[in-house]
């Protein structure tokens, strides 16, 4: 990448807002489980990777959302409590017994609640 792309790059990171920079973590974790799955045979060796970088963004995702403190409201903490489970349990199925059509599901989250926190319908 040219030295121009590298600082554009920095200053977009910069100015994304709290809700862009999660929405856009969900949609990197998603495009890596994404190529995994593609191109199952040749991209398995880096599934544990993948999994492990979408365990990470949902134990932030989760622990944020069900703070005590955290500014939404209760049904939509314990939404995200119950989601961030799911995520977790299919993620161990997942390195326990892999199988491509194990991420369909959590891609399928990361891309909505990615176009959820961008304000797509």
């Amino acid at each position: 990448m040219s030295y121009a792309a590298n600082a554009y790059a920095r200053t977009a990171q910069v100015a994304l807002t709290p809700r862009e920079a999660e929405a856009a973590v969900l949609i990197k974790a998603a495009a890596r489980l994404q190529a995994i799955q593609d191109n199952w045979d040749a991209q398995q060796p880096t599934l544990n990777d993948a999994l492990g970088f979408n365990r990470k963004v949902w134990t932030l995702l989760s622990t944020a959302a069900t703070e005590p403190d955290a500014p939404m409201p209760e049904e939509l903490k314990t939404s995200m409590a119950r989601l961030g489970a799911f995520v977790f349990t299919r993620t161990l199925d997942a390195m326990i017994e892999p199988s491509a059509d194990k991420l369909t599901a959590l891609i399928r989250i990361n891309r909505e609640l990615a176009s959820g926190l961008r304000g797509e319908p």
